[in-house]
């Protein structure tokens, strides 16, 4: 019947998905560099003329206007939230996919990655801060060729998109050339994720000091149009010059702060803290800085798991401190050289560790000991704050019309999740990785009934396995599974 509608199974979308994405804009061809992990389908953009109905799914849409729904619709139109609402009619000829048992969120956000380090994931799980240093900086990112940018980035960018993150802040301080700056934004590009790609330069080795001037050719040839998934920032710790190049292409600026007050505090002076810095880890501040900071309009994520694993600053996460000073941070996991990929475990750390210690104030008599963080305000920081600090708020972060299609179904009726008895509480207090159903990155879904749409996973662990041969051979690096 014409214009008839109905659920969509998995082998049905793939069919409907690859007619649909034929005659998408902006189709590229197939760069070599994947050798083959992704199919055809994965590289077609969703089409201006597509529509996608969820239909009848648990909505957390994290915008107060929208609201939230027991059950209800999303309808995605081309790459945008066309509505949002209690029951939709699904437009002639939209791919209606079945929401029931999940819940709709926005995506969630990594406000820090170093993407490139895909390569090593959990190759020091007991490290400290002085084996990373040595593990990466000082040791295997000496040997990345641009090719190894390329897949530690592709790696990174595809687990984040498997475990429902659809937007990283890609803070990428391994530009030794500016091919190896060219491997990694088209790793991101080709990988489908929404991506911030934070240019820096090196922090030991030889490498070919083109950056950061090397930013304006970066900006001219990969990010001409801001209609894009990725954009461009500076990955720069405190320098009057970078800071001053990054306004001159007008690019925000993303800096690692620990410590510090006496610089920050002069940039502060100098009117150098603007609202387009967005600044990591945030340990050691005074009340001071933290005042400049949210004064200043700048965003601040911090690292639940990075901090303790690593021993940086006092090693408790920043975010308590932040919510002292009236700013919601965004989370951030890093990098994946000791732990997962893994924002349901940020938002476990942060919420128990921010009551543990607001508990034991209160318990040893501390007039000011702070209220405890319910579970919507930790999946505002993994979504909401995330996008701020993406400088994306406007595009993504919430299930608001208008914003682009950039969302995740968790299915509840498995076992570790089922019954559900509260939404919000399942995201953040249970669900894990196993339980993303579906994910949608710019009206594209990425991953459907649990599997990732279009990525050859023979290719990819051929990939993968590559590269990290290489670099294990040109480190001499004799792999131990059991080391200590």
């Amino acid at each position: 019947m014409k214009g008839e509608t109905r659920p969509i199974s998995r082998r049905g979308f793939f069919k409907t998905s690859m007619a649909l994405a034929a005659g998408a804009a902006g189709q590229r061809p197939q760069n070599v560099e994947d050798a083959g992990t992704l199919e055809r389908i994965w590289r077609q953009n969703a089409a201006p003329n597509q529509s996608m109905l969820l239909k009848g799914g648990t909505i957390v849409s994290m915008d107060p206007k929208v609201g939230d729904f027991v059950k209800g619709d999303v309808l995605i139109q081309g790459k945008k939230i066309a509505a949002v609402a209690g029951e939709l009619k699904a437009p002639p000829q939209a791919q209606v996919i079945d929401a029931s048992n999940t819940i709709v969120i926005p995506g969630f956000i990594d406000a820090h990655r170093h993407s490139w380090e895909g390569q090593l994931r959990r190759i020091i799980p007991n490290g400290a801060i002085n084996a990373y240093m040595a593990t990466t900086h000082q040791g295997f990112a000496r040997y990345y060729r641009p090719h190894d940018m390329y897949v530690g980035n592709l790696i990174t960018a595809l687990g984040c998109i498997d475990a429902g993150i659809t937007c990283i802040i890609d803070n990428s301080h391994n530009s030794r050339s500016s091919a190896h700056s060219d491997a990694a934004i088209q790793a991101l590009l080709d990988s489908g994720i929404r991506g911030v790609h934070a240019s820096g330069a090196p922090q030991n080795g030889d490498w070919d000091k083109q950056w950061p001037q090397d930013l304006a050719r970066i900006q001219k040839q990969f990010f001409a149009s801001d209609d894009q998934l990725v954009t461009l920032r500076m990955f720069s710790g405190l320098s009057r010059e970078n800071f001053a190049l990054a306004r001159r292409l007008g690019i925000r600026i993303t800096t690692e702060s620990n410590g510090g007050a006496q610089v920050m505090t002069e940039f502060w002076n100098e009117k150098l803290l603007g609202p387009d810095n967005t600044y990591n880890h945030c340990n050691g501040w005074s009340d001071a800085v933290w005042q400049q900071v949210r004064d200043s309009g700048g965003t601040v994520n911090v690292c639940p798991r990075s901090d303790p694993q690593y021993g940086l600053g006092e090693g408790i996460p920043a975010f308590q401190k932040a919510l002292d000073h009236g700013m919601r941070p965004a989370f951030s996991i890093d990098n994946e050289t000791s732990y997962g990929t893994d924002m349901f475990t940020e938002m476990r750390v942060a919420f128990n560790i921010q009551r543990a210690m607001a508990t034991y104030r209160k318990a040893n008599g501390d007039t000011n000991a702070p209220p405890i963080v319910s579970v919507r305000d930790v999946l505002e920081c993994a979504t909401v704050s995330g996008a701020a600090n993406a400088g994306l708020l406007g595009k993504c972060g919430t299930l608001t019309p208008g914003k682009e299609a950039d969302i995740v179904m968790i299915r509840t009726d498995d076992i570790n999740l089922y019954p559900s008895n509260h939404a919000i509480g399942t995201v953040v207090a249970a669900a894990d990785a196993r339980n993303i159903d579906t994910v949608i990155i710019g009206g594209k879904v990425r991953k459907f009934r649990s599997k990732l749409v279009g990525v050859n996973m023979e290719k990819f662990r051929q990939l993968a396995d590559e590269s990290r041969n290489y670099l294990f051979g040109k480190a001499g690096y004799k792999l131990d599974i059991f080391s200590s």
